[in-house]
Order: structure tokens, then sequence, then C-alpha cells
């Protein structure tokens, strides 16, 4: 490392993440530097059994367990010498822990004997972590993918995350239970040869992509990206075009690789590349699945970006996150919030103008309601999508779009955000939050009283745009004794909005203390 290396690394303390897989237990240690890049210091990894555990007995094995609490400690010794101790390390498990039967279990008894709090992410969250990760190997290439229209991909143990983006903005995101390991023992149960692996897949795959194509066209994707081991050992093997983050294959290269290598038994292919047993056993089907869904695509490159979920998960901690990255984020977290909107067919102008005079109240708010950046997204979200339960039919569409919400996946939301929106959207007419309601009882209290904010503030919002013209954009506000003024700038007769504002401002006036009050 040289001195200008160390004065970068220097400005921010080593970071670490753990990942908790379906196939290995792997540690990444990392800095951000001056300016705002990640810089490695420290990798290990170690196989697990847990993955083959959880798909073939539905829970983690004694054994198992027993083994990673070893793991773990040994990854204990090697953050004190970075000065990191477990509870300050990053610690998430992904599809075999999200579906172990004994997951609180071996959580509990994981914190007990080595300190490292795991957190289980929900699928959409992984892809959240894993586009943190892309962006930050592919900056050079955010231009080219914004002309384009792409596709990320990552085949897991358990499961294949997939990420569509049209010119840049997300469209969709999928979480596909296929994976190495559960393909495997499907393959085990049936008594089926390699033969019939690929039959399989290109069936699974036809199917995933015949419901993607309603979202965005297949064979307009001209940017492929994949991330994960399969590729990375890809792409160490062939001749690409190689970047500092990232290496570059051609079309032909990737998939011919994926065929020869689907052609060895596990003998040959550790003969042949001098790898371990465990390395070998899902190299096949992970890259069968890579190529399958390549030849869909019309992409003449496969970009493999050196970077795994552990990056991202660093990433997504450090509060110094480039701000241009942060921006992009939330744009694609909207952006995947408008394209479920435009799946269900919502007024899309309505839309526009309740989630602009929400902010405006939020941001005028800040004070009185104590709510932050995350809040404020949510918020925003739910006003793209109040509305969004008409596509089933106009009356009780608050109860309609509750239902489509909490049943949908927008990028970059957890279950808990979801939650938290679907909350709001059921309440942005009629009942206001009720202990009757259990979707909204079971939520944690601090969640309970966001709703009700968030949820105040939109039932304003709408009633403001009540002819959907968005004549009472411009307003202003005012707080005056225990008044909340609206002052539209346009002098119009309001008595629609007045009348809308007299049976949803009740709320508002509950929470914030305010009358809502057209002048």
């Amino acid at each position: 490392m040289n001195e200008s290396e160390a004065l970068s690394l220097a400005s921010s303390a080593p970071r670490a993440a753990i990942e908790i897989g379906s196939t290995g237990i792997r540690l990444l240690v990392a800095a951000i530097d001056k300016n705002g890049s990640l810089k490695v210091l420290d990798r290990a990894a170690k196989p697990s059994r847990i993955g083959r555990d959880t798909f073939t007995m539905g829970r983690i094995s004694r054994d198992a367990i027993r083994e990673t609490i070893a793991i773990l400690n040994v990854f204990k010794e090697m953050l004190a010498g970075y000065g990191i101790s477990p509870e300050a390390a990053t610690t998430i498990g992904t599809s075999a822990l999200r579906e172990a039967a004994n997951r609180d279990t071996f959580t509990d008894r994981v914190a007990l004997q080595t300190g490292f709090k795991i957190r289980i992410i929900e699928d959409i969250e992984e892809n959240h972590l894993m586009y943190l990760a892309v962006q930050q190997a592919l900056q050079d290439e955010r231009k080219f993918l914004s002309r384009s229209n792409s596709m990320i991909l990552e085949v897991g143990g358990g499961t294949t995350e997939i990420m569509l983006l049209q010119r840049g903005k997300m469209v969709s995101t999928h979480s596909l239970r296929i994976g190495t390991l559960r393909l495997d023992e499907q393959m085990r149960e049936a008594g089926s040869s390699r033969n019939y692996l690929e039959e399989y897949l290109e069936s699974n795959i036809k199917t995933a992509c015949d419901l993607m194509a309603d979202e965005l066209k297949l064979d307009t994707i001209k940017s492929y990206i994949v991330i994960g081991s399969d590729a990375r050992f890809a792409a160490y093997c062939l001749s690409g075009t190689a970047y500092p983050a990232y290496t570059v294959l051609s079309r032909e290269q990737f998939i011919d690789f994926a065929r020869s290598i689907s052609a060895m038994s596990l003998e040959e292919c550790i003969s042949a590349y001098n790898i371990s047993y465990t390395e070998a056993e899902g190299l096949a089907s992970g890259l069968m699945i890579e190529a399958l869904f390549l030849e869909k695509t019309s992409a003449e490159t496969v970009i493999i970006p050196n970077v795994s979920i552990r990056e991202g998960a660093i990433l997504a901690e450090v509060s110094g996150l480039d701000k241009s990255i942060r921006r992009e984020l939330t744009a694609q977290v909207l952006a995947s919030a408008r394209s479920l909107g435009k799946r269900y067919r919502y007024d899309e102008v309505h839309a526009r103008n309740v989630a602009a005079i929400s902010l405006e109240i939020f941001d005028f708010l800040s004070r009185d309601h104590g709510l932050g950046d995350h809040e404020r997204l949510l918020l925003e979200i739910a006003a793209v999508l109040h509305d969004i339960g008409t596509y089933i039919r106009a009356s009780g569409h608050h109860k309609h779009g509750e239902y489509i919400v909490s049943n949908s996946e927008i990028f970059g939301l957890n279950k808990n955000d979801i939650a938290i929106v679907s909350n709001v959207v059921r309440y942005h007419r009629h009942m206001p939050p009720s202990p009757m309601h259990l979707n909204y009882i079971s939520l944690p209290r601090e969640d309970r009283v966001t709703v009700m904010k968030l949820s105040a503030i939109l039932r304003v919002a709408d009633a403001l745009d009540r002819n959907h013209t968005g004549r009472a954009m411009d307003s202003s506000f005012e707080k005056s004794g225990e008044r909340f003024l609206i002052k539209p700038s346009q002098t119009l007769n309001y008595s629609m909005e007045r009348l809308s504002l007299s049976a949803k401002g009740d709320l508002f006036e509950d929470v914030f203390g305010l009358e809502p009050v057209i002048v």
C-alpha cells in the first residue's frame, strides 16, 4: 500500500460485513476513502451446510449451528485486529436463513455465543444491497447503462435475484426460487441426470421470462450484468477485458464456457480447474442459469463486477455514501413504485400532484412530526400508490390498494417498509387507523405512530387535489394558533377542496393539533 492510499483509508474507519449464505459464510473488511470509493482490506470465506440443511429438511441442523459458531469465532479474532467488535459488524442472512424453521433459535444462539447479531434480510433488500454494490463497481459505466435497458442477475444457493432497468430506471425486481443448491437437491430427489438439468432450467426460466416480458421486453436488453462467484470464475478463466472493478466478456465466450462446464462431471471439473468439491458443486447449474437468461436478451457482452452483497451492506451502513448514488437509489425506488402503479393503471397526474403536495406539507411540518428522509420517501411512495386499488374497484379502493401494495415488491423497500406504505395507502380516506385493524395493530408502536403521521399528511394532500387538476399545487402554508392555514396561489372557488378537507382533515388535527383550513 502506498502513502496516498494509506491517507485515503485513514479517512474512514474499517468496517466489516458478514454474509451467512446458503453455501458459505463470508467476511469482508473494507473502508470508504475520502472520495467515496470502497477499498477492500481483507476477505475470508468458509463453506457451510446451512443451505443444504434448509432446502432438504426445512431447518438448520445442530452440526451446522455448531459449525457456524466456530467459523464466526474465527472471524471474531480476525476483526479484533482491525478494532471491530462483533456488535459493530454488519451480519446478514439470506435465503437459507429466511426459509429455516428454526432461524430464531439459530440467530439467538449465534448472538449469545459469538456476539454477532444476524439480521435476516428480505429478498427485496437483497436486491437493494446488490444494486448498491453494482453502482459502486460500475461508476464509469453509469452513463452507458442509462442509455440502454439492463438486467442485473445474481444466482445464489437458494434463489436467483433479478433486477430489470429501462434506460437506467428500475422497472421491477424478482426473486426466483431457482438456486444452485436447491436445483442440486431437486435433481437428486428426482434421480435425474445432468441432461435433464438444462431442460428443467429452460422450462422454468422461460416461464419467468414470459412474466417479466410484460414489464420489459427482454430482447431489448443490451446490458447484462452478473454478480456471483460462478460468473467471477468464468471471468478468471477467460480472457476478457478487465477493468479495476469489473470484467467484460463476449456473449459467445460466456455461453460456450457455461456449456463446457455443464458437459463435465464434477470430478472432471475439479481436475481441470484445480478447484475444491464445494466450489465445483454448483458451478454448472449457476453458469447454466446465467447463460440461459443471457440468451433471452440481445446483450452482446456480459459485465461481471468484482463485488458481492457484502460490499452493498457496507455501503448501506456508511452515512457518508456518495450523494449522487443516494439520489440515484432514491430515484430507482420511486421508479419501481411508479412501475407498480402503471401495472394497475393508476392516475399518474393525480398521483404526481398528491405526492408533490404531501412532500411540501411534510417539509413544512418537519419540527412537528420529527420524521426523517426515509419516512419522507415512504410518504412519497404511498402518495404515488394511494389510488392503486381503483384497478379492482372504486368502491373501497383504499382497502384494495392496501392489499395490492402489501403483496407487491418495491425495489429498495423491505418487508417492514412495505407494511408501513400499505397501511398509509389504506388510511388515505374513510376511517383513520384503528386497533381493530389487524395489519395496523400488528406493527411495532413506532411504526404505528409513523403511519398515523404520514396518513394524516396524505389525507390533506389528497383533499387538496380533489378534482385531479393540480390547481392547489403552489399553495403556501402557515401555522396560526391551532390552525394550519393553506393559501392557494390562484384565486379560484375551492368549495370542492374544502368539502373534501372537512371529511379528511380530522386525523391531521388529531395528530398535529392543527385544524387544516383553506384560506
